[in-house]
């Protein structure tokens, strides 16, 4: 059976097709006859390929597809519903073609088809509502499927894979804005665009960003700091002060090891890291090493003992503060409670305050990411990487570009491709594109304990770092947040963690909810004044006052939308837990932390590709 991170891959060889087959697509977009009401696994369906279609595309048709992966599920469509959707999609399809004798040019509301060329060609404007009609009959498709809920969700991804793949605007030969970008610069756009194909098949990945205007610790990466502590698996970097009077209590920020930790410090005027360093706070950094083979026997007790737990000894250390406040981003927020966990089953509490953005812990909701993991997927990585081995960064960018394909892939299909543009700089991108590889023992260990069989919300179910963890063994005041677009931590399962933590102190947990997706949540500048978030004044439960257990929906019952950017908010909790304020340091590091090179430092600097 195809696992979903299969899926890119599966439709870069049709895409490539069209190529030499400019018909090809025509095996798709071709209204049938008709199609066949009998079981599912053998149904036939509108757009099923015609006899004689590129062989190319015939890996990628939907009909096929579809039937494959009822098999493969042993999923089911109940003959009522299959008849109504079929009823429903002959009708639509009359329409269309009875529009398209008379001349009628279909209307169609989709933004990748907005351009004049789009309805400016009869044919043009009849292939695109072919295809959104089709589109909508396999997602209806794909929606009345019966089958177990992860099943479900995995075959719903699939159909939204090959929807979005077979758009017309992917392929030259449909592609009207394409084409007349070709004829205007008299074939130059498609000589560029197979250019940079070419240069990006030598990348192994498509280019979403001008990825020559940007260099860490030139213009992005670039708040002044000194690493001051290194091992085999992170660097530490601590922040020059900006302000005479710092916080006596310290911040350490430990990123997600999947990805550079410069996300929080990208330029100036949207780096996380500056504007808490503004805010009168000494900053550690955690800049975690790019694995190698080196590294390829790593797991998640070393991320935790030899890194989070490692830092706070030395973020200590430097302050000469008995305690913390420890921040942790997506998965960099499950090692930071984990580290946490194991520090306090062994009789030590070194947190004065915990923050976690976009983090899970109960992982009972995976969301989109739920696709990539199942017990037969799992157990193929054990296979190949329990003991060993490297997961490539290419991999997993892959993956989290799947989740939003129009925008993370087809996008550049069309304008890098078949336009001949080059992208835009964009420094979120040119991060997005710096991948990181993961040891595959550690990979391995938390897909099973965490997505897989959620064990780490359970007291003493996980042993880490040789002690068993429970989370609600944490004592300190926490600040939880969760973007209310989130497609990787869905905002309410991220809330999930008020429930785990501080289970006898509720008012000492905070949750801010903030506007946008995973990323574009978190880096919100305060400068700016963008988007809004919502608060619930007083304490942790939807009702205000901390009573019970809150859930999601209770807790949103009782917010309040404020404007702007939700960083006020997290300074002002840092504010009331970092104690006194005294004299910003004269220089970085103390006795055994000497300054070892400038920040960004050269960990960050190694790619994986």
């Amino acid at each position: 059976m195809n696992t979903p991170d299969a899926f890119p891959q599966m439709f870069a060889a049709p895409w490539l097709a069209q190529f030499s087959d400019p018909n090809a697509w025509q095996a798709w977009m071709k209204m049938p006859d008709g199609f066949g009401a009998g079981s599912a696994s053998g149904m036939g369906a509108p757009g099923a390929a015609a006899p004689g279609a590129a062989a190319a595309m015939n890996a990628a048709n939907p009909a096929a597809m579809m039937t494959r992966m009822l098999g493969d599920f042993n999923a089911s469509v109940s003959p009522a519903k299959l008849e109504a959707l079929r009823d429903d999609y002959l009708q639509k399809a009359a329409r269309l073609w009875q529009d398209f004798a008379t001349g009628k040019t279909p209307a169609f509301q989709d933004k990748r088809f907005a351009a004049p060329e789009w309805t400016a060609n009869p044919m043009s404007a009849f292939s695109v509502a072919s295809y959104l009609l089709n589109a909508a009959f396999l997602t209806a498709l794909a929606e009345a499927v019966e089958a177990k809920p992860r099943d479900k969700h995995k075959i719903r991804f699939a159909v939204q894979q090959m929807v979005d793949a077979l758009s017309p605007a992917n392929f030259l030969a449909t592609n009207p804005e394409a084409q007349q970008q070709m004829i205007e610069t008299k074939g130059e756009s498609l000589g560029k665009g197979m250019a940079n194909m070419l240069a990006d098949l030598q990348k192994g990945r498509i280019s979403q960003s001008d990825e020559s205007a940007f260099e860490v610790g030139r213009n992005v990466g670039v708040t002044p700091g000194t690493v001051v502590f290194e091992n085999d698996l992170f660097q530490l970097i601590q922040y020059a002060p900006s302000t005479p009077a710092v916080h006596e209590v310290p911040l350490l920020m430990i990123p997600p090891c999947i990805n550079k930790y410069y996300i929080l410090d990208l330029q100036p005027e949207n780096s996380l890291v500056r504007y808490l360093v503004e805010q009168g706070n000494t900053v550690f950094m955690m800049s975690w090493r790019n694995p190698d083979q080196a590294m390829s026997k790593l797991g998640l007790d070393d991320y935790v003992e030899r890194g989070a737990i490692r830092a706070i000894e030395a973020a200590r250390a430097i302050s000469g503060q008995e305690k913390v406040n420890v921040f942790g981003f997506c998965v960099g927020g499950t090692i930071a409670a984990s580290a946490l966990a194991v520090e306090a089953a062994r009789g030590n509490q070194p947190a004065a305050s915990l923050s976690l953005f976009t983090t899970l812990l109960d992982f009972s909701d995976n969301g989109v990411l739920d696709v990539f993991v199942d017990e037969a997927q799992v157990a193929l990585r054990e296979q190949k990487m329990a003991r060993g081995g490297l997961m490539p960064g290419r991999d997993l960018a892959t993956m989290f570009s799947s989740l939003r394909p129009n925008d993370l892939v087809w996008n550049y299909v069309q304008q890098n491709y078949l336009k001949g543009k080059n992208p835009p700089a964009f420094d979120l991108l040119y991060w997005n594109a710096d991948s990181t590889n993961l040891p595959g023992p550690m990979v391995c260990w938390y897909l099973r304990n965490t997505y897989l069989e959620n064990k780490l919300k359970v007291p003493g179910a996980l042993t880490v770092a040789g002690v068993p963890v429970d989370l609600g063994a944490i004592d300190c005041p926490t600040f939880l947040y969760g973007s209310r677009e989130d497609h990787i931590v869905p905002w309410d399962a991220a809330f999930l963690s008020m429930q785990l933590l501080n289970p006898n102190k509720p008012k000492a947990n905070r949750f801010v909810l903030g506007a946008s997706g995973h990323i574009a949540g978190v880096i919100n500048p305060a400068s700016k004044n963008k988007r809004s978030y919502w608060v619930a004044d007083g304490a942790a439960g939807g009702d205000g006052k901390g009573r019970g257990k809150p859930s999601p929906s209770d807790w949103l019952a009782g917010a309040t939308e404020r404007k702007g950017s939700w960083w006020p908010e997290w300074a002002a909790f840092l504010a009331e837990q970092g104690g006194q304020d005294v004299p910003a340091p004269d220089a970085p590091g103390g006795v055994g932390y000497q300054a070892i090179e400038p920040a960004p430092g050269r960990y960050v600097k190694a790619r994986a590709d």
